[in-house]
C-alpha cells in the first residue's frame, strides 16, 4: 500500500490560487468558473468555496500581484522610460496575473477597484520620487499610457504596435513618459 501524503491546507491553497491564476490569465473572468479552477487543482469546487468563498473574492486574490518599480530616486531623467518599461514589460510578458487584471478591470468591479490598489499603492508612489510637481496627476497620465500600451499591444494585439519591439516602444512611448514625470507644466 502507498504511503499517503499529508494534506497541507497551505498547500491546498496555494494549488487553488495557481490554478485561479492560470486561467483567469488564460480564459478571463467571465470564462472561468469555481468548478474549472477545482478541476485544474484537483480539488472538489467546494474547497474552492470554502477557501475563497465567492469567484469574484478567489479572483481578487488570484489577481493580487508585486509591481516591484525599482527606486528612481537615482535615475536620470533620460533613463525613467526605459528603467520603468523595462519592468513593465516584465510584468506584461511572464506574469499573466497583470493581463488577466486588465480584461477583467473593464466589466468587473472588483478587477477595476484590484488594479486600482495596485497604482495608488505601488505604482503612484514610486513615481512620485521622481516627479517635479503634481505627483498624483503625473503618475495618472503615466498610468494611461502603460495601460494603454498593454491593452492595446497584449490584450487587443493592435498591428502594428503588437509586433514592436521593447526597444522600439521604449523610444516612441519614453519621450511621452519623461515629459509626465519631469517637465514643468507651463
Amino acid at each position: 500500500m502507498a504511503e499517503r501524503q499529508p494534506r497541507s491546507a497551505a498547500a491546498t491553497r496555494a494549488r487553488i490560487l495557481d490554478a485561479a491564476r492560470a486561467q483567469f490569465a488564460t480564459d478571463g473572468y467571465d470564462r472561468t468558473t469555481m468548478r474549472s479552477v477545482a478541476g485544474t487543482a484537483g480539488v472538489d469546487a467546494a474547497m474552492v468555496v470554502r477557501y475563497f468563498g465567492t469567484k469574484e473574492a478567489l479572483f481578487v486574490e488570484a489577481a493580487t500581484f508585486v509591481v516591484d518599480i525599482p527606486d528612481l530616486s537615482g535615475v536620470a531623467s533620460e533613463d525613467l522610460a526605459e528603467v520603468l518599461m523595462t519592468r513593465f514589460f516584465q510584468i506584461w510578458e511572464e506574469d499573466g496575473t497583470f493581463l488577466a487584471l486588465l480584461r477583467a478591470a473593464a466589466t468587473n468591479a472588483a478587477a477595476a477597484a484590484a488594479m486600482q490598489q495596485v497604482f495608488a499603492t505601488q505604482v503612484a508612489p514610486a513615481l512620485a520620487a521622481v516627479t517635479v510637481d503634481r505627483h498624483a496627476e503625473r503618475a495618472a497620465l503615466v498610468g494611461t499610457q502603460v495601460l494603454g500600451l498593454a491593452f492595446a499591444r497584449y490584450i487587443l494585439q493592435v498591428p502594428p504596435l503588437a509586433g514592436m519591439s521593447q526597444e522600439q516602444l521604449v523610444r516612441w512611448v519614453g519621450p511621452t513618459l519623461r515629459r509626465y514625470l519631469t517637465e514643468p507644466l507651463d
